[in-house]
C-alpha cells in the first residue's frame, strides 16, 4: 500500500477531532439558551442570567488574537490541547455551580478556552490540506456550526427536561476528552523549538480594547443606554487602548497582532469581510425566529427553519466555493458571495406584507449560500498568503473580526428591532395597548405562553414586527453593500491560486 493512502487516513481522523472539538464552543450558545428556565428556577438570579452568556463571548473574543500567536510560536497541538483542558474544566465546573454568580464565573473560564478552539481550529486546517483542498474542508467544518445550531435547542431541552440542566455542560466531558484523544495520537508538528518573546503590553492592551467593547456592545442598551455616560465612557476608553495598542505593536519583537495584519491589503481586506460576515448573520439570527411566527403564523419549531436555511445553505455552497476561487481567484469569489447576500437582503426588503413561507426560505437560502461563498474564500486568502509561522496569527485575526462583527451586528441589529417595536407599540390605538406587549420582553412572554392575544392585537403586533424585521434587512443590505465595496477596491487584484496537490509544511497528521 502506498503511504498516500495512510496519510488521508490520518488526515481524515485529525479532521473528525477538529470537528468534535469545534462542537463543543458552537453547541455552547443555543444549548445553554434552552435550558434558562430550568437555571434560573435552579440557582435564581434572573436579572443576571444575562452574563451567562455575555462572560463566555467576552473572554472567548478576547482571547483569539493570543491563541493565534501562542499557536505560531509553539505550535498549534499544545495550545489547542491547553485551550480543550481549560473549556473542559470550565465545563465541570459550571455543572458543580451553586450560585448565578459561580455559572457566570465558570462561563468566563469556558470561554477563555473557547477561544483557543476559535483560533487553532482552522489553522489546523490551514496547515493539513493544500490550497485547493481547503475550501472543502472548512465546509466540513462550517456543517459543524449549522448542525449545531439546529441540533443544540433539542439537545438542550431533552437534558434539561429529563435529566438536569446540569448535563448540558457534563456532556462536554465525553466529547472532549475523546476529541484530545485522537488529536494526540494523530496530529503531529515538526515545530523549531527556540525561545519567544510573549508580548504582554500588546496583549494587555488588545484584551482592554476589544474586552471594552464587546462589553459596550453587550450591555448597551440593556444595562444603560447607548448614549448614556457609563456606554461613551468604556467606548472612549476602548479607543484609546486601541490608539496604544497599535504603538505597541510596532516597537513589539513580536507582536500579537503584527500590524502587517492591517497594513498589507490582502488582509485588512478579508479582516473587514470577515467583520461584514459577523454582522451578515447577527440581523437574522435576531428578528427571522420572530417573524416566522407573529407574521407567518408558524410554529416555534417550522419559524426555526427560515433561521435553519441559511444554516444549512452556508456549508453546501461553501464546499463549492474552491471551484470558484481556482478558476476566478479569491476576490471574486468572495465579492460573488457579497452579491448573493445583497441581493437576498434587497429582496426581503421587496417582499409583500404577508409574504409566502417559501419565498422567505428561499431568500433565506440564498443569503446562507452568500455568507458560505464570502467565507470560505477569505479565509484560505489570508492563510495562503502566509507560511507556517505566521498562519496561526493571520486566521486567528479574520475570527476574531467575525466574532465582533457578530457582537457589534446584535448590539446595533438588536437596538433596530427594539426602537421599531418600541415606536409601534407606543403608537398602537388606545384601545389596544392594553391587549399588547409593553416591551420587547413581554413579546417573547406572550408567544411562550400562547393564546395571550387576542386577533386584533396579534395581527398589529405582526405588523411591527414585520416593520422592525424590514428595516433590520435594509440595514443587512447596507452591510453587504459595503462588504461589497470592500472586496472590491480594498482586496488586491491577484490570479487564482495555482493547485500544487500538497499541504503547506509544518503540520501534519502523521
Amino acid at each position: 500500500m502506498s503511504d498516500a493512502a495512510p496519510q488521508a487516513t490520518r488526515r481524515g481522523w485529525v479532521v473528525a477531532g477538529l470537528m468534535a472539538t469545534l462542537a463543543l464552543s458552537a453547541l455552547e450558545g443555543t444549548i445553554v439558551a434552552t435550558a434558562a428556565p430550568q437555571v434560573v428556577g435552579d440557582l435564581g438570579g434572573f436579572a443576571s442570567f444575562g452574563w451567562v452568556f455575555s462572560a463566555y463571548l467576552l473572554t472567548q473574543t478576547v482571547s483569539i488574537p493570543l491563541y493565534g500567536k501562542l499557536a505560531d510560536q509553539y505550535g498549534r497541538k499544545p495550545v489547542l490541547m491547553i485551550g480543550i483542558t481549560i473549556f473542559l474544566a470550565g465545563s465541570a465546573l459550571c455543572a458543580s455551580a451553586g450560585s448565578m454568580a459561580a455559572l457566570i464565573l465558570f462561563r468566563a473560564v469556558q470561554g477563555a478556552g473557547a477561544g483557543a478552539i476559535q483560533a487553532t481550529v482552522q489553522t489546523i486546517a490551514g496547515d493539513l490540506y493544500a490550497v485547493e483542498e481547503r475550501g472543502r474542508i472548512q465546509a466540513r467544518l462550517s456543517s459543524v456550526w449549522a448542525t449545531s445550531a439546529l441540533a443544540g435547542p433539542v439537545l438542550g431541552g431533552v437534558l434539561a427536561d429529563g435529566l438536569s440542566w446540569r448535563w448540558i455542560f457534563l456532556l462536554n466531558l465525553p466529547v472532549g476528552l475523546a476529541a484530545m484523544a485522537i488529536l494526540w495520537r494523530h496530529l503531529h508538528e515538526d515545530v523549531e523549538r527556540r525561545p519567544h518573546r510573549i508580548d504582554a503590553l500588546g496583549t494587555a492592551l488588545i484584551f482592554l480594547s476589544a474586552g471594552s467593547l464587546v462589553f459596550a456592545l453587550l450591555r448597551g442598551g440593556v444595562s444603560w443606554g447607548w448614549l448614556s455616560a457609563p456606554s461613551l465612557l468604556i467606548l472612549a476608553g476602548s479607543a484609546a487602548a486601541a490608539g496604544l495598542a497599535i504603538v505597541v505593536e510596532r516597537r513589539a519583537a513580536e507582536p500579537v497582532m503584527p500590524p502587517w495584519v492591517w497594513r498589507r491589503r490582502v488582509f485588512s481586506g478579508a479582516n473587514l469581510g470577515m467583520g461584514g460576515l459577523g454582522l451578515l448573520f447577527a440581523g437574522p439570527s435576531i428578528v427571522l425566529p420572530l417573524y416566522g411566527q407573529l407574521v407567518l403564523g408558524l410554529s416555534v419549531a417550522v419559524a426555526g427553519l427560515l433561521l435553519a436555511s441559511i444554516l444549512i445553505a452556508w456549508p453546501i455552497s461553501s464546499t463549492l466555493s474552491p471551484r470558484l476561487y481556482l478558476r476566478f481567484g479569491f476576490r471574486r469569489a468572495a465579492m460573488l458571495g457579497a452579491t448573493l447576500a445583497l441581493v437576498a437582503c434587497a429582496a426581503f426588503v421587496a417582499l409583500p406584507g404577508e409574504p409566502p413561507t417559501a419565498a422567505v426560505l428561499a431568500i433565506g437560502a440564498v443569503l446562507g449560500a452568500g455568507c458560505g461563498l464570502l467565507s470560505v474564500p477569505l479565509v484560505v486568502s489570508v492563510q495562503s498568503a502566509v507560511g507556517w509561522e505566521d498562519r496561526g496569527v493571520a486566521t486567528s485575526t479574520a475570527m476574531f473580526t467575525r466574532v465582533l462583527g457578530q457582537s457589534l451586528g446584535a448590539a446595533v441589529f438588536g437596538a433596530i428591532t427594539n426602537a421599531t417595536l418600541h415606536h409601534r407599540l407606543g403608537d398602537a390605538p388606545a384601545d389596544l395597548r392594553a391587549t399588547l406587549p409593553a416591551d420587547v420582553d413581554d413579546i417573547s412572554r406572550s408567544l411562550q405562553h400562547g393564546g395571550d392575544l387576542d386577533d386584533r392585537a396579534a395581527a398589529y403586533l405582526g405588523t411591527a414586527v414585520s416593520a422592525a424585521t424590514e428595516h433590520v434587512f435594509v440595514g443587512l443590505a447596507v452591510v453587504a453593500g459595503l462588504t461589497l465595496l470592500v472586496l472590491t477596491f480594498v482586496v488586491p487584484r491577484v490570479p487564482p491560486p495555482v493547485p500544487d496537490g500538497s499541504p503547506q509544511p509544518g503540520s501534519a497528521g502523521d
